[in-house]
């Protein structure tokens, strides 16, 4: 038998250790008892990947024990999940099969490690997003058995906890499509403290030196921050000690990421941030059936001692979020003057909030609230199984369908017979007709909202009571797509006019096929193509809906380029080639690109792009978020190879990064304060004799900046302006929003 090395031997004892705190936690959890499976399972995968290392260094076989840790501890699942786990990466890894997995391990078994199988190829075409395709096969696995999903979050998790031994472009990509999809397929599977994680994690490496700074900030704070805690608690303590409560009080800090977007959201710095503290009461409570009460109770206890804001009450209990997630809400104001959120729940409550709805499972027995729950669940499944039944022909309206899904803000709507429907926020009334039944929003003509008559586009507010208003007569219209915000309504109204507009292009092409007969000609797909051309068309298909819609009529004109004996006429047919070629060249363009001249040349993924003096001229700057040096950005490339550059927060990069994330490049700043850029400020203060001048004074006399574009209103003594400037790089615009913000009445700077 060959000696292992010292590496052999000090991995066996690193991978050993790992998987016996594996096996411990589950024989700690309510699961236990088929410890033979799961070994068999880690025997298997072991040998399996025996040999091959991670970018890290480590053993690979760490990899699939980490998430089968975390799908056991974190999110609380059995002996099926944790072999699923183990075994997630041989049959895309190794020469094994889905149905070795069957035959040796279970059926079940297979379908999961199927189901987190990425694949290639699929309905997007060649140009496939592979991870939109992967994604989607995951979601059809998931609609069967919702642990595909769970153990793929974990994966997920784990890859993000280890993304430091990744290249930077690799790092944009599996960042950006984690912040996009995993981390609110998360939160809408009630995986609070994961979904958490991973916004972090992705922050982190998208945003260094903002997450950095915002860590150190909170760190700085943290003794403030406890004895801030300690004395708004003490009083509440105290009270729920007398009353003989069993309870905890926890502080909740706000999470750098979430921070980093109040700030991004509402144009403010750290310092202005003044809800990082909110404490959490979590009691425990022995029948399920009287927690509410106990909320409640405790409740009147808190806003005994400290007054309630009035319109920040939260009812999470009587009516869950669709995640699952009960608690009640409100807002105290402390002795020092500061708004306090408090968070009150039963220890039940807690742990579905951590786990979400893998801790269903403990509280299955006698629980209205966890059948309610589960319904929910099962009726999201369903809508996921509806896109999918109709998925879209792009990568990236397919994601976007999914994620309009995955909402997190929610209102409750009322129906005339009283019932409660959960809506995300901003939906509006034919959103909730669709969300009704598909007969309701298809014929949907109006609604009566708290008995006044509102068109389909009105958005919905939390308590509002709607009557659906219906015509037989009533179609569904292209103009419906922009009425929609839920990914249901989109779904079913993309559909229906997908159908009706099939049934054009039969109608057209049976028409054509009529008028050839009259002309005693076959028809042909060369005529056909002239015909289009002839009537500025760029498809067949467009052609046949136009004709089919009465847009076209067929006529003289189509008669005598049908009966043309010269059908090889150059000038002519260099006029349909060219017009052709146009058309492909316009449908071509990759998404969030424009036109550019710059010469296509071979691109190296793994190294960094420097945007210097001489190289900027390679690259299209993206309109659509205006980089500047300074700003944390990255590239992406089309199939001509040309290059555009975005920020790395920009929606548009935050879909490329999630649908062609193979396409994305790393990208560093290396200007000398030679060149200029273009940047928009937004302002908004006390109108003022004077003011504008003052603003027009820092500008170009102590700033010397050059002004290319002044947009300034008024109304009621408050003023409102844009300014475009050219700077050098985001420094100079930090520079410049903090000379602005020393004029007395100026309120706020941002950039737009």
């Amino acid at each position: 038998m060959q000696e292992l090395t010292p590496r052999e031997i000090e991995d066996e004892r690193m991978v050993n250790e790992a998987y016996q705190r594996l096996v411990d936690t589950y024989m700690n959890s309510p699961h236990r008892g088929k410890v033979e499976l799961i070994n068999k399972a880690f025997n298997f995968a072991k040998q399996a990947h025996k040999g091959v290392r991670r970018l890290s260094g480590e053993p690979y076989i760490m990899h699939p024990i980490a998430v089968a840790q975390i799908a056991c501890e974190e999110i609380g699942l059995g002996s099926t999940s944790i072999c699923s786990a183990l075994l997630h990466d041989v049959v895309e890894d190794t020469d094994y099969t889905v149905e070795d997995i069957s035959n040796i391990f279970s059926p079940k078994i297979a379908q999961i490690v199927d189901g987190l199988t990425k694949i290639s190829g699929g309905i997007f075409g060649e140009k496939a997003s592979a991870q939109a395709e992967s994604f989607k096969k995951l979601l059809l696995t998931m609609s069967d058995d919702i642990r595909v999903i769970l153990i793929k979050i974990s994966d997920r998790l784990h890859n993000m906890r280890t993304l430091g031994s990744q290249l930077p472009n690799k790092q944009y990509k599996i960042a950006g499509e984690t912040l996009y999809i995993y981390a609110p397929l998360a939160n809408r599977l009630g995986l609070h403290k994961i979904k958490e994680e991973l916004e972090d994690l992705s922050f982190r490496y998208e945003h260094p030196e903002e997450y950095a700074e915002i860590s150190r900030n909170l760190a700085g704070m943290k003794d403030n921050l406890n004895a801030e805690f300690d004395e708004f608690t003490a009083p509440i303590r105290k009270k729920m000690d007398e009353l003989g409560i069993q309870y905890e009080i926890k502080a909740r800090i706000k999470a750098p990421y979430s921070i980093w977007c109040k700030m991004q959201n509402k144009h403010v710095t750290f310092d202005e941030v003044y809800d990082i503290l909110a404490v959490r009461i979590i009691f425990d409570q022995g029948d399920v059936h009287d927690e509410i009460t106990e909320c409640f109770h405790i409740y009147a206890v808190a806003s005994n001692i400290y007054k309630p804001h009035p319109e920040r009450f939260r009812d999470w209990l009587s009516h869950p979020k669709t995640n699952g997630y009960q608690a009640l809400h409100t807002t105290l104001m402390s002795k020092s003057g500061k708004w306090i959120e408090v968070q009150i729940r039963s220890r039940r409550m807690d742990e579905m909030a951590e786990q979400g709805f893998a801790a269903h499972w403990k509280y299955k027995e006698g629980s209205k609230t966890t059948k309610d729950s589960e319904n929910e669940l099962d009726k999201w499944l369903r809508t996921i199984k509806e896109i999918l039944d109709d998925p879209q022909p792009n990568a990236v309206d397919f994601l976007d369908a999914i994620k309009l899904n995955l909402y997190a803000s929610e209102i409750f709507v009322v129906t005339p017979k009283g019932e409660f429907k959960t809506m995300p926020a901003g939906c509006t009334a034919l959103d909730f007709a669709f969300n009704i039944h598909t007969f309701l929003g298809t014929h949907c003509i109006g609604a009566k909202v708290n008995h006044k008559l509102v068109p389909i586009s009105h958005v919905l507010r939390s308590g509002d009571q709607v009557e659906i208003l219906t015509s037989k007569t009533q179609k569904v219209t292209a103009e419906w797509v922009q009425y929609a915000t839920t990914a249901k309504a989109k779904s079913k109204i993309q559909a229906i006019l997908k159908r009706e507009m099939r049934e054009r292009q039969r109608a057209g092409e049976d028409m054509l096929a009529a008028f050839f007969k009259e002309l005693e000609k076959e028809p042909n797909s060369m005529i056909a193509d002239r015909l289009c051309a002839l009537h500025g068309i760029q498809s067949r298909e467009e052609f046949y809906a136009a004709i089919g819609s009465g847009h076209v009529v067929l006529g003289d004109q189509d008669r005598n380029l049908i009966l043309e004996k010269d059908s090889g006429n150059k000038k002519s047919w260099s006029r349909y080639l060219e017009f052709f070629k146009r058309g492909r060249n316009k449908s071509a363009e990759a998404p969030g690109t424009g036109t550019s001249d710059a010469p296509s040349e071979k691109i190296d993924r793994k190294k960094p792009l420097c945007l210097n003096e001489e190289t900027m001229g390679k690259y299209i700057m993206c309109d659509c978020c205006h980089p500047i040096p300074g700003d944390d950005v990255l590239g992406y490339f089309d199939d001509d190879n040309r290059i555009t550059i975005h920020k790395r927060q920009c929606a548009i990069a935050a879909k490329l990064k999630s649908s062609y994330g193979n396409h994305i490049l790393a990208a560093n700043w290396d200007t000398h304060k030679q060149l200029y850029f273009p940047a928009t400020l937004h302002l908004e203060g006390i109108d003022h004799m004077g003011v504008l001048h003052q603003i027009t004074g820092v500008l170009s006399q102590q700033m010397n900046v050059n002004m290319r574009k002044v947009n300034i209103e008024t109304n009621d003594g408050i003023f409102v302006a844009e300014i475009l400037l050219e700077v050098h790089d985001a420094e100079d615009l930090q520079t410049i929003c903090q000379d602005l913000k020393k004029i007395p009445e100026v309120e706020v700077v941002n950039r737009f």
